[in-house]
């Protein structure tokens, strides 16, 4: 038996939404089957799973990756697969105030890392990091990086939510420095969203 949790559109913004597709088949919700439209009151703390599609700014088109994320009530379990970055390349990792993509010269439109307790930051894991510090992804000779993150002060709703903020690949490894890691520019952004379940 397959549980469905739909993408959420607000009414109020439904023409918006529309008007600002990207060819993404990200229109398939508004194409009248009402049931697959869900209003805002039903996303609450049902939503265990969400995921990013992460795409390459401008002059890094050719960087993918799919991010999930797993609301497991003890933090968000996240399985990271990017594609496309260079050979044995290693790049700071992290979770952005923002979810909005707009800006895919730089990615700066994502805003800074997502903080809302002020925290310094730090590797991911730590008590005092930001709570989507995620650290390093390392690519392979192909290009190819995978990872298994746990955020341990993150969640997907309530107290530190995550879903619809942004994740950023950088062009640099992260240092773990203050304020945000040395790592660079923007070279990947994705925004949050709340994923079809599987049971």
């Amino acid at each position: 038996m397959l549980r469905k949790i739909r993408p959420i559109l607000f009414a109020a913004a439904l023409g918006l939404a529309a008007a600002g597709c990207h060819d993404h088949n990200d229109h398939a919700a508004t194409g009248g089957d009402s049931d697959r439209i869900l209003r805002a009151a039903d996303m609450g703390a049902d939503v265990k799973e969400a995921v990013a599609m992460v795409h390459g700014t401008t002059g890094n088109e050719k960087v993918h990756g799919i991010i999930k994320f797993t609301d497991t009530g003890n933090g968000v379990r996240v399985m990271a697969h990017v594609t496309g970055l260079e050979p044995n390349s290693e790049h700071g990792f992290h979770i952005h105030e923002f979810g909005d993509c707009t800006d895919m010269e730089k990615a700066m439109s994502t805003g800074g890392h997502f903080n809302p307790d002020k925290h310094q930051h730090g590797k991911a894991g730590d008590a005092n990091a930001h709570p989507g510090d995620m650290g390093n992804i390392k690519a392979d000779a192909t290009g190819m990086a995978m990872a298994e993150i746990t955020l341990p002060a993150a969640s997907l709703t309530g107290k530190n939510a995550i879903l619809g903020r942004g994740v950023i690949v950088h062009e640099k490894p992260d240092d773990y420095s203050q304020p945000t890691g040395n790592a660079g520019g923007r070279i990947a952004c994705g925004v949050i969203g709340v994923a079809q379940v599987k049971k």
